[in-house]
């Protein structure tokens, strides 16, 4: 697919050098149209060495091969990242004063803007009427992430990471014209991976979680344009880029850092597996065997119930209309016995913790922790049909978060 990559002129330039690099080696040939000013953040040496192709903003370079108009008559589709606000408005107005924006009036074929800029510029009437002007016309502008912008602010108006951006234009190239982020200006905490409990300064109580489906879930709501927050506790594998992480070790931790950060969150998904029980006290010395004393007796206590704790905190919230609507995600797992199986304990669990959805996988010494597929079940609340979903932890994580779009649809972004 032959693609046209516009790069405006904003910070976040820096960044779609990721998204050209995911259109390369997804097989694409790209050309590459910088503004004046997005030179001035990333050099066109960059753009020519990861597209392979030579790169140019004046349409009075190569003139023999009509550029400006060529290249949009070409292109399969067009890409604008970071669109900023004057982009936006210059194309919204079908001004050409230069080789990006003479493109975008030659264009045949689907147009995608990817938007960055300050909080109150994405927000001000100018570039939210040119914005609805470019939908009207049928290009394809997405909704910015929320999250921490150049300065010292946060807020709607961060470039979606370049996974999110190249999905987008992927569904778009393939005909699906209302392509939207569905977790754009959303706010989504995760935990994953297992809590280690400490019995002494080198023993612990901890499980076989490998924090797999926790990270998958990161980055579905990641390339679904949420801002999100993972808290981490032990962890097989690598934190995904594009998100903030908290790192916890015990379920006392975790539990702090899912309250603080629940605060301000759209969605909550709790899928670490934490312990249940702690040492009741922990030991200063390493714990000795020894011949001449006796087994020791470790005594065990309840840790909190985080879930539980959160919607407890959601439902008491009621002065804040935004608090109300957040939608909690519990994950279980669950094993059967001779007085149920894993739905009936999952559905009990569900009715007992008051969670909006609850995720129920069927465990075991080889099944779920540490593997690289799932199957699970998603239970609602409110008595919908269960819905399955399974294949690879990645497939399972976008359904999960398919779900909690839906869930969202008539919920507002909190300001």
């Amino acid at each position: 697919m032959r693609i046209v990559l516009g790069v405006g002129g904003g910070i976040a330039a820096y960044k779609v050098a990721s998204l050209l690099r995911l259109f390369t080696e997804a097989g694409h040939n790209v050309t590459v149209i910088p503004t004046e000013a997005a030179t001035r953040f990333v050099g066109v040496a960059t753009w020519e060495a990861l597209s392979g192709n030579p790169v140019s903003n004046s349409v009075f370079d190569d003139v023999h091969q009509v550029n400006h108009v060529r290249l949009g008559h070409e292109a399969d589709l067009i890409v604008v990242a970071p669109a900023t606000a004057d982009l936006l408005a210059r194309a919204a107005t079908g001004q050409a004063g230069d080789l990006l924006t003479n493109t975008l009036l030659m264009a045949r074929g689907p147009v995608l803007f990817a938007p960055a800029m300050h909080t109150e510029m994405w927000q001000h009437a100018a570039t939210r009427a040119n914005v609805e002007t470019l939908r009207s016309r049928g290009a394809a502008v997405l909704e910015p992430a929320s999250g921490r912008l150049t300065g010292t602010d946060s807020g709607p108006g961060r470039l979606p990471e370049p996974e999110a951006i190249f999905d987008a234009a992927m569904a778009l190239a393939q005909g699906q014209s209302d392509y939207q982020l569905p977790l754009a200006g959303r706010t989504v905490t995760i935990s994953a991976g297992g809590t280690r409990e400490p019995l002494d300064p080198v023993r612990f109580l901890g499980n076989r979680s490998s924090g797999k489906q926790g990270v998958a879930l990161a980055v579905a709501a990641r390339n679904a344009g949420a801002t999100v927050r993972l808290i981490a506790a032990h962890m097989d594998v690598p934190a995904p880029a594009g998100v903030e992480v908290v790192t916890v070790e015990t379920a006392v931790q975790l539990r702090e850092a899912a309250l603080a950060a629940a605060a301000d969150s759209d969605v909550v998904i709790m899928a670490a597996a934490v312990a249940d029980f702690r040492p009741a006290e922990i030991s200063g010395t390493k714990i000795k065997k020894r011949d001449d004393t006796a087994d020791p007796v470790i005594t065990l206590v309840r840790n909190p119930d985080i879930l539980l704790e959160l919607v407890e905190a959601r439902n008491a919230s009621g002065s804040h209309p935004a608090r109300r609507n957040q939608l909690i995600v519990g994950f279980a797992a669950e094993t059967g016995d001779s007085q149920g199986d894993v739905l009936a304990y999952a559905e009990a669990k569900l009715k007992r913790k008051g969670c909006d959805l609850l995720v129920v996988n069927h465990v075991g010494t080889d099944k779920v922790f540490g593997q690289d597929t799932n199957s699970v079940v998603i239970l609602a609340r409110t008595g919908a049909e269960p819905q399955l979903a399974a294949g690879s932890k990645a497939e399972v994580s976008a359904a999960v978060i398919t779900r909690v779009g839906q869930e969202l649809r008539h919920v507002s972004p909190r300001a």
